[in-house]
């Protein structure tokens, strides 16, 4: 933690909306930088989807369970707050895909799904589907312009079955969306540049490998000091980072309101802000909306309707996590980190994960209980996740029976539900956020940040927090800030 504060109540007044971790972020930088911060937060808690809880006395992630460790964003906040010491890299990393019935384990050497090698995929593709792959080679190129729908891209080069039984369940896990709609530039940008300039789609997959092995996983967990690992967990649970942000930016003399609603924007002179609350205005030099697009498009609507019309457009997904907990003597053996589900075989989840074997700060906590979660939910399904618990919970079970063999029954259950949690990325999307930022850019001391812009991970939304509260700091340091107050 940053030991030198002091001057930190001289600086100019940031208001920041939204407590998710964006909104944490945001103002955790601007905390350090000198700022006077107030963050306002709706909910009676912070850390919108990372959220920590306990089943059966074990302590489990409800929202969130893992960060990409290959960005440096998430792992520097988590050490920056104290928690370096409680990273932790999966105890396994090999998961499987059930499909057809079968559970067959992940392919290697994919890029988001994408093979590079037909042979990757014998045994999860039908030989069909295989030989299908390899087709791509004598294709002519295609022209995939600004940007394209992964799904149609990957079905016209390499077949429908590497989109269904592959991309779509890798996608599903990230934005609960539909691969035939999200955009590749969006969602995998490495291999959308990599397909502009290569002949085939297999090309475009090594080049984007090659690029990788030139800065191998080793090298890359080196900067975690954990490793190769892609992805990192805390100790405790994920959901225990918006609590140690929030711990630091009061420490730096910040201030967080929660149960407190944001509901109107309005300017005062010619920089300054006043956030009006249900109980409370603020007056600010600058503010930080880290809400959801269409909360964000309200607050705008008088002061940048072009972006709230292009805001308001963007479309959310809803999911539920199901959290069951066994007798680790009831349990069959069971490989692995946990299985993906293509949504072309008709199941009701999209995914299991293991998380007594994935985690071991999980296990270690709870070593007569064996704790694994299943997730409900994509993009145009809502009507899933608006079942009953005890709907989702025997849902669940059926589909855990029928892939693995687990006829237990739980000894406790819990089902967290994220309505409209996840923003689609659909073809044009990274297009609309730079006229969205365009058009805020015309608005001194107001920026945006968060899931529906640069990314859906925790790193990206920490990067994109970073970036507004970047803009801001730049700006201060330019102008009179003003006095800034509370009323």
């Amino acid at each position: 933690m940053n030991a030198d504060i002091t001057g930190h109540h001289a600086g100019p007044h940031v208001v920041v909306a939204g407590g998710g971790i964006a909104g944490l972020a945001a103002a955790h930088r601007l905390a350090l930088a000198g700022h006077r911060v107030t963050l306002l937060e709706a909910d009676t808690r912070l850390g919108g989807k990372l959220l920590a809880g306990e089943i059966a006395g074990a302590p489990v992630d409800l929202g969130a369970e893992s960060l990409l460790a290959r960005r440096p964003e998430a792992v520097a906040l988590a050490r920056a707050v104290g928690l370096g010491e409680r990273l932790q890299a999966p105890a396994t990393t090999t998961a499987s895909v059930w499909s057809r019935g079968e559970l067959v384990p992940m392919p290697k050497g994919h890029v988001m799904g994408v093979p590079g090698d037909p042979a990757a995929v014998e045994g999860l593709l039908s030989a069909d589907g295989v030989r299908r792959i390899g087709g791509d080679l004598e294709l002519p190129p295609t022209e995939i312009g600004e940007d394209i729908a992964i799904g149609a891209y990957v079905a016209a080069r390499m077949g429908h079955e590497v989109v269904d039984r592959l991309v779509e369940p890798l996608l599903g896990g990230v934005y609960a969306g539909d691969a035939h709609l999200i955009s590749m530039k969006a969602a995998v940008p490495a291999l959308f540049e990599a397909a502009r300039v290569h002949p085939t789609l297999t090309a475009a997959v090594h080049a984007v490998q090659r690029a990788g092995a030139a800065t191998p996983a080793d090298a890359a967990g080196a900067a975690t000091g954990l490793g190769g690992a892609a992805f990192l967990g805390i100790q405790g649970g994920i959901g225990t980072l918006p609590g140690a942000v929030a711990e630091a930016i009061r420490a730096a003399g910040g201030e967080i309101h929660t149960g407190t609603r944001v509901d109107a924007l309005v300017r005062t002179g010619a920089t300054g802000w006043q956030i009006v609350t249900p109980h409370r205005t603020f007056d600010a030099d600058a503010v930080v909306l880290a809400t959801p697009a269409g909360i964000t498009a309200g607050l705008l609507g008088g002061h940048a309707p072009d972006a709230a019309a292009e805001l308001g457009a963007v479309d959310y997904a809803s999911m539920a996590l199901i959290t069951l907990a066994f007798r680790r003597s009831d349990m069959p053996a069971l490989a692995g980190s946990g299985f993906l589900v293509p949504p072309v075989d008709g199941h009701t989840i999209k995914a299991s994960t293991f998380s007594a074997q994935k985690w071991q700060w999980v296990a270690d906590a709870a070593p007569d209980l064996f704790v694994l979660r299943t997730s409900v939910g994509r993009h145009g399904e809502e009507e899933q996740i608006h079942r009953e618990d005890a709907d989702l919970v025997a849902a669940s079970l059926k589909d855990l029976a029928a892939a693995t063999g687990l006829a237990a029954r739980p000894v406790a259950s819990t089902v967290t539900r994220w309505t409209g949690g996840l923003p689609q990325y659909p073809v044009g999307h990274l297009a609309r956020v730079a006229r969205v930022r365009a058009a805020v850019a015309g608005l001194p001391g107001l920026r945006l940040a968060g899931a529906a812009y640069d990314g859906v991970g925790i790193p990206a939304c920490i990067a994109s927090a970073h970036r507004a509260a970047d803009e801001i700091i730049a700006t201060s340091k330019r102008t009179d800030p003003g006095a800034g107050h509370s009323l």
